[in-house]
């Protein structure tokens, strides 16, 4: 017989809660159980009055934030959606049945309120967690970086001097220089001085110097739009789109053009693959501009005694190998060969004389000191141009009748250095890792959450879901591996240095922890 379902629902007995009806192997309870976010109300503190009505917890908040994270959602609507019907997200928010939640346009005024900066210190607090948790290695740094589709539409695309002109007319010239400096439009909104979460310094002056700055992590991942080289201006100095502003032309391998960002992330070379740093930038601004700031940020913040770099051949530019070998650091980058794109005799073929400080070509004629370029940091050697015309081997060097020119530049011994890394075992050891250990934490951000296109509108705001989305990453390394285990509470606050200096142990201070060989899981179950 067909049996029929009748629709039947009985009230609930007072005695059950939301600890019986979730499961106790539920992801949600393990990441409760391991993750403590009390941390971030001291964090956030200073933005809020002493008095009036109490605002959404803002350990909740961050809570959200995770589960957006974890359940790919792309909206703060469609989150509180998922949430009044998830037992179990109830549960992770501390929400009873009947408790009323968060109305999703609190959420925005929240990340408004907060900034960047918050979200940042939540993204360090969680990589202090990973470090005393043993699963940062420290002498190895990976770098990379993605495009990342922005939220706006070529079609939107509009002159910026119509912008200019259009903001001219609704609010006077003031209007029409923050879109052309392109920073004020951009600044989060808080009713709080963001200076209040930065410790008191005991050094004024300090603290005046740090605020002279001007690098990619304190713009923000902002371009210096003021600066022009030989000309070249981008084209993204001649039109924006008013959806994102921030946003700039972005190609695709397939030849497509979409308007996007740059994501860079450093990746710490333990087997835990710890995100160490992340930024965003406009795409117009090629991946290896922030490398350095972000490595010295990496190598200050987190006190890691790193041995060597890694990163593919955009990376390998004079002024980073130079900076990376002064500081006692191996880098392991591919430099681009530019010998066998010519048909002419490349550099090989010259032997430097470092006593006469002059080249000798396959004849054996000298090519002697001419000029020097300092702005290129470049030397400049000429061959006699009677030897050099009149040598049999000049249809095979040079098309030119004024002699062969050679240029050497003023950090040759680095580059040279780097050369010879090349064929050997630890180099192409260093490549074939970086193929493992950073391009797949970009595959895994777009395909399991959402950062193939961001959701957020303008530079800060999609630096800020980038840092959920790298601390999100990291938590998930926080939950799969076990490192070394729970430390006791008095030797983690015997190393932890006074707020907001990160904690960090001491093993990984002095650049010889060694790692855990736990697999890692590709994916959590979130039922």
């Amino acid at each position: 017989m067909m049996g029929t379902k009748t629709r039947s629902f009985a009230p609930l007995p007072d005695d059950l809660s939301l600890e019986d009806l979730v499961p106790e192997d539920n992801f949600y309870r393990r990441l409760e159980a391991r993750l403590d976010l009390s941390f971030v109300r001291e964090l956030v503190g200073p933005l809020y009055a002493k008095g009036g009505r109490p605002s959404v917890d803002p350990v909740v908040f961050f809570k959200l934030q995770l589960v957006m994270f974890f359940e790919d959602i792309r909206s703060e609507r469609q989150l509180m959606g998922v949430v009044s019907d998830r037992l179990s997200l109830r549960w992770y928010l501390g929400h009873d049945l009947h408790e009323p939640l968060p109305d999703h346009s609190s959420l925005t005024r929240i990340r408004e309120r907060y900034g960047l900066l918050v979200f940042r210190r939540f993204f360090e607090r969680i990589v202090e967690e990973c470090i005393e948790a043993g699963l940062v290695w420290g002498e190895e740094l990976f770098f990379d970086a993605t495009k990342v589709e922005a939220n706006a539409s070529m079609e939107s695309r509009i002159p910026r001097f119509a912008a200019e002109a259009h903001l001219g007319g609704l609010f006077g010239d003031e209007g029409a220089a923050e879109t052309e400096a392109g920073d004020e439009t951009s600044e989060p909104y808080a009713e709080a001085d963001p200076d209040a979460l930065l410790p008191a310094a005991s050094d004024r002056g300090l603290r005046a110097e740090n605020a002279k700055r001007d690098d990619w992590i304190s713009r923000e991942g902002k371009p210096d739009r003021t600066i022009v080289r030989n000309g070249y201006r981008r084209k993204s100095d001649y039109e924006l789109s008013p959806t994102d502003p921030d946003a700039s032309l972005m190609q695709h391998k397939r030849g497509a053009s979409r308007m996007g960002y740059h994501a860079h992330y450093v990746v710490d070379g333990g087997k835990a693959r710890v995100i160490l740093s992340a930024l965003v930038t406009p795409a117009d601004v090629t991946e290896n501009q922030p490398m350095l700031d972000l490595l010295w940020r990496t190598i200050f913040r987190w006190r890691a005694r790193v041995r060597r770099v890694t990163g593919d051949s955009t990376y390998g530019t004079k002024e980073i190998i130079a900076a990376v070998e002064k500081a006692s650091i191996r880098a392991y980058v591919s430099m681009a060969d530019f010998e066998g794109r010519s048909p002419y005799y490349g550099s090989s073929r010259f032997v430097y004389d470092a006593e006469r400080d002059l080249y000798r070509c396959p004849q054996g004629f000298p090519l002697r000191l001419y000029t020097h370029s300092y702005t290129e940091r470049l030397s400049r050697y000429r061959a006699d141009p009677e030897s050099c015309n009149a040598c049999p081997l000049k249809p095979e060097c040079t098309p030119g009748d004024s002699g062969r020119v050679l240029m050497r530049s003023f950090d040759e011994e680095l580059l040279e250095r780097v050369r010879a890394y090349r064929g050997t075992a630890p180099y192409e050891k260093a490549l074939r890792k970086r193929k493992v250990w950073v391009e797949p934490m970009f595959g895994e951000a777009k395909e399991w959450h959402g950062m193939r296109r961001f959701r957020l509108r303008r530079l800060w705001r999609v630096n800020a879901e980038a840092m959920v989305i790298a601390a999100g990453q990291n938590i998930k390394r926080l939950l799969t591996f076990s490192g070394r285990g729970p430390r006791k509470l008095a030797q983690v606050e015997a190393l932890r240095p006074p707020a907001p200096i990160s904690s960090a142990n001491s093993r990984f201070l002095q650049g010889s922890h060694r790692r855990r060989s736990t697999p890692l899981l590709a994916r959590f179950s979130t039922g």
